[in-house]
């Protein structure tokens, strides 16, 4: 498999599901900025959206959109318990998280990444992130993980977003459950090395 992805990016979250998985792989920087390849090839050849992440399978098949992405992967490796198994209630609750993540926390950092964004459309995207991550600050409670005491591709996404909110100026220490839920997650050696290989750490 190829993942295409861009250094600290949402395609960090495929990233770690690749590593957690064990499955062989070939991660390629895709800068979102200039879509150049290492290369020297326009990426968006490969993928006509121009934003990561992206993956190819053994097949040659492309697949966008990490929620998707994500799951793929997890079915890839069906031992590593990275996703419940299709068809379960489990299942749904994780597919739960991971519209959740993308639409409410994922969208919601959007208008800070903008620079043309006015300052009051930053504070308005700031409170409804805040009000977002309290709630899941609450759902944490007395959990490993996400999904109980199974790391899963939820956890892999909702690090990568909550990754955003230091330089973003967002304080997470108001929000112990997820403090602490950060650190067992990025103590992962997959995490870890997901990190690694895109110069995060």
């Amino acid at each position: 498999m190829k993942l295409y992805y861009s250094a600290g990016a949402c395609s960090l979250s495929p990233h770690i599901a690749l590593e957690e998985s064990g499955l062989p792989y070939e991660a390629i920087s895709a800068p979102t900025k200039t879509k150049l390849l290492p290369d020297g090839s326009d990426y968006r050849k490969v993928n006509p959206l121009g934003y990561v992440p992206y993956l190819i399978n053994d097949q040659g098949e492309g697949l966008a959109e990490g929620p998707a992405i994500v799951q793929y992967i997890a079915d890839q490796a069906p031992g590593k318990k990275l996703a419940p198994a299709n068809g379960t209630w489990a299942r749904y609750q994780l597919q739960s998280w991971l519209n959740f993540i993308g639409t409410e926390l994922h969208k919601g950092f959007a208008p800070l990444f903008n620079p043309a964004a006015p300052d009051e459309v930053k504070q308005a995207a700031k409170d409804k992130i805040r009000e977002r991550l309290t709630w899941v600050n609450g759902e944490l409670a007395g959990k490993t993980y996400l999904m109980g005491d199974d790391f899963t591709v939820a956890d892999g996404y909702l690090f990568t977003v909550t990754n955003w909110a230091k330089p973003l100026q967002i304080d997470l220490s108001p929000f112990a459950n997820l403090v602490a839920y950060r650190e067992r997650v990025g103590a992962r050696p997959a995490v870890q090395r997901a990190m690694k290989a895109e110069g995060l750490i």
